[in-house]
């Protein structure tokens, strides 16, 4: 069967991700910082007759993204998804929210930057021989629209934007870097999604991203590599 690993399984998107994939009969790699507290995720690993199996990695923690790549060597991955995410200490929809110039919190931008753009780093690297060695050879991590220099045209969220301008270039990069070795690698939107992360007014369910996000990565091919793509198949401006 073929295999996905997820992080930032335990809620959200990718708890969403997660089920989606299971019920579609794939090989799950669940990951998140603390399983043993995740118990709607546990729940769904315990019925899914071992298709699902949980991993500990905080993506801030080197050393845990090691670890999870040396349990799972010679295994093949067909699709590394990163999911795991930092908006920041205030959602975008609270006061202080939009991360206005002359607020900066360095510390904020310091755990945005280790989150979001790190972390997709350091597990791309862990992995990709997991990847190389699988069928699909489909690398994604969930950026945002905010991550679009092309597509600016509101300013503000200074951190969150600088991070997810920054993610898409490691993408970019790897889908250039491993072209030759049938990796499709994109960055990918997922809607402003009504989550803990994008607020309770967002402009979508969780359910209408992850479904459409699954159609996009399930179709994805080597000419789709570079892509900075949308959950509803579309693309965006760099």
């Amino acid at each position: 069967m073929p295999s996905i690993l997820i992080t930032g399984a335990n809620r959200g998107l990718g708890f969403g991700l997660a089920k989606l994939y299971v019920a579609d009969g794939w090989r799950v790699f669940a990951c998140c910082r603390n399983p043993d507290s995740a118990s709607e995720l546990s729940a769904v690993a315990d019925a899914s007759n071992g298709s699902m199996t949980l991993h500990t990695v905080d993506v801030e923690d080197h050393a845990s993204i090691d670890s999870l790549a040396a349990s799972l060597k010679d295994q093949p991955i067909d699709v590394l998804l990163n999911v795991a995410g930092y908006y920041g200490k205030i959602i975008v929809t609270d006061p202080g929210g939009l991360q206005e110039f002359g607020t900066s919190d360095y510390s904020e931008w310091d755990k945005t930057m280790r989150i979001n753009v790190y972390g997709p780093m350091k597990m791309a690297e862990a992995l990709i021989d997991n990847v190389i060695a699988s069928d699909q050879k489909k690398l994604v991590t969930l950026s945002s629209v905010i991550g679009s220099i092309g597509g600016n045209n509101v300013g503000k969220i200074y951190p969150y934007r600088a991070s997810k301008a920054a993610v898409n270039a490691i993408m970019k990069s790897m889908a250039v870097d491993f072209k030759e070795k049938g990796v499709t690698a994109i960055p990918m939107h997922p809607g402003w999604v009504r989550t803990e992360m994008g607020g309770p007014v967002a402009d979508i369910d969780a359910d209408t991203s992850t479904a459409g996000m699954k159609k996009v990565i399930d179709g994805l091919t080597l000419e789709d590599s570079g892509k900075y793509m949308v959950y509803d198949g579309s693309e965006l401006p760099w």
